[in-house]
């Protein structure tokens, strides 16, 4: 099985390095202000890095986080790295408001209202150009 995170597709790319990407992802419909940081190679877990990996890594969903604290100013950011469904390392940064869709759920459990968070049309390049 071809791994959806190492032959990418369509993706809107904020940030690209040798080591690893960011993308915002528009597919989640109750989560609307949505990035995902994937290292660029195919690993299952952070111990799979080296430590200065590791550091490089979460430098850069601290640099996503922080970017979209200023863009949306949230009620509160999610960071999560699953990997249950595609085991290639990657990590979720999750805006939330209290009036999305899940909030205060996760954005993965059934919806309790409809979500009502107005984006920034451009948002995406607002983070972007914040990296």
């Amino acid at each position: 099985m071809t791994c959806p995170l190492c032959a990418p597709a369509g993706e809107d790319v904020l940030l690209q390095t040798a080591n690893l990407r960011v993308i915002a992802v528009h597919n989640e419909a109750n989560a609307p202000a949505f990035c995902r940081v994937i290292w660029q190679h195919h690993v299952a877990e952070m111990t799979d890095l080296q430590p200065a990996e590791r550091q490089e890594l979460m430098d850069a969903v601290y640099r996503v986080e922080a970017a979209m604290r200023e863009v949306f100013k949230p009620a509160k950011i999610n960071l999560a790295s699953l990997g249950n469904v595609v085991p290639h390392l990657h990590w979720h940064v999750i805006a939330r408001f209290d009036n999305d869709a899940n909030f205060p759920a996760p954005v993965w459990a059934p919806a309790v209202r409809e979500l009502q968070a107005v984006l920034p049309e451009n948002w995406p390049q607002q983070i972007k150009a914040l990296l």
